[in-house]
C-alpha cells in the first residue's frame, strides 16, 4: 500500500497533484500547527504582469498555536473578490468557460462553514475529480493517530497498512533525521521527484510553480497528461544530499 500525506493547500500547484496521483491513498494532514502566510492559505495566479498571491483572510489575533482545521477564513467576501480577480485574468482562456462555474460553485458551498481546511479540501477534490485522479482520500482529523511530525507520519502510515511512504521533497530536510522510525515500522520512504513541464499559457513568459487552475483552464482535458509529464523516479534517502532541492511550493 501507497501512500502519501501532505497539508491541505490552498489552490496547489501541478505537483501537489502528482504526489496525489502517484499513491494509493493521499492524507490531508489537516492536524498539525497552522503557518501563517504560508500556502495553506495562498496561492499564485498569473497576471499579464506576473504571478500575483491570492490569499485567503484568516482569523489569527488571539488564535496562537491553531492547527489548521481550527483556522477560520475572516472576511465573508474574500471568495468573490478572489473569483473576479481570476475571471479577469483567465477569461480569454480556451477551457475558461468549461471550468469557472463549477469553480464558483465549489467555493460558494465552502463559504458557509468558515473553515479553511474545509475550503481547501474541497477545492482539492475538485481539482481530482476535474483531472480524474481516483486516489483514496482521507483526513488525519478523522484518524485518531497520535505523534509530532515524524511519528505522526508513521502512525497515520501504520493505520493504513503502509508498506510505501511517498514524501513531498520539501519535508526531506526534517524527515531524513527520522527514517530509522520508518523502518522499524517496515515502510519504505521516497520522496518525490518532480521536474516542472512547461504548457501554453496567456502573457508570456512561461512561471512555472502557480496555482493549477493556470494549467486547467489554458490546457483542458490534457491537464492530467501535463502533469504527469513532469513526473520521475522518486529519490532514495541516499540520493538527497547531492539531488535534493526544495521545490518552489510544498
Amino acid at each position: 500500500m501507497k501512500v502519501a500525506i501532505s497539508q491541505p493547500t490552498y489552490l496547489p500547484w501541478l505537483g501537489y497533484f502528482d504526489l496525489i496521483d502517484q499513491v494509493d491513498i493521499f492524507v490531508f494532514l489537516d492536524t498539525v500547527q497552522f503557518e501563517k502566510r504560508s500556502w495553506q492559505q495562498r496561492n499564485r495566479i498569473k497576471l499579464p504582469t506576473g504571478p500575483s498571491f491570492l490569499t485567503v483572510p484568516v482569523a489569527v489575533k488571539g488564535h496562537f498555536d491553531q492547527t489548521i482545521i481550527e483556522v477560520e477564513t475572516s472576511g465573508p467576501q474574500f471568495w468573490k473578490t478572489h473569483l473576479r480577480s481570476i475571471e479577469m485574468n483567465y477569461r480569454r482562456a480556451p477551457f475558461f468557460e468549461s471550468y469557472f462555474e463549477k469553480l464558483r460553485k465549489v467555493f460558494q458551498i465552502s463559504s458557509d462553514s468558515h473553515s479553511l481546511a474545509e475550503l481547501n479540501i474541497r477545492l482539492i477534490r475538485w481539482f481530482c475529480e476535474i483531472l480524474g485522479i481516483k486516489t483514496a482520500v482521507y483526513r488525519s482529523s478523522e484518524m485518531d493517530q497520535a505523534g509530532c511530525r515524524s511519528e505522526l507520519l508513521v502512525n497515520l502510515c501504520r493505520s493504513l497498512s503502509a508498506d510505501y511512504y511517498l514524501s513531498p521533497l520539501g519535508s526531506a530536510v526534517y524527515l531524513c533525521g527520522d527514517l530509522r522510525l520508518f523502518s522499524d515500522a517496515r515502510i519504505e520512504v521516497g520522496f518525490q521527484h518532480y521536474e516542472h513541464p512547461e504548457y501554453r499559457q496567456l502573457f508570456p513568459p512561461f512561471a512555472p510553480y502557480i496555482s493549477t487552475l493556470d494549467l486547467l483552464f489554458n490546457d483542458g482535458p490534457r491537464a492530467i497528461e501535463i502533469i504527469r509529464s513532469g513526473r520521475r523516479r522518486a529519490f532514495d534517502s541516499f540520493e538527497l544530499p547531492t539531488a535534493m532541492v526544495i521545490g518552489k511550493q510544498g
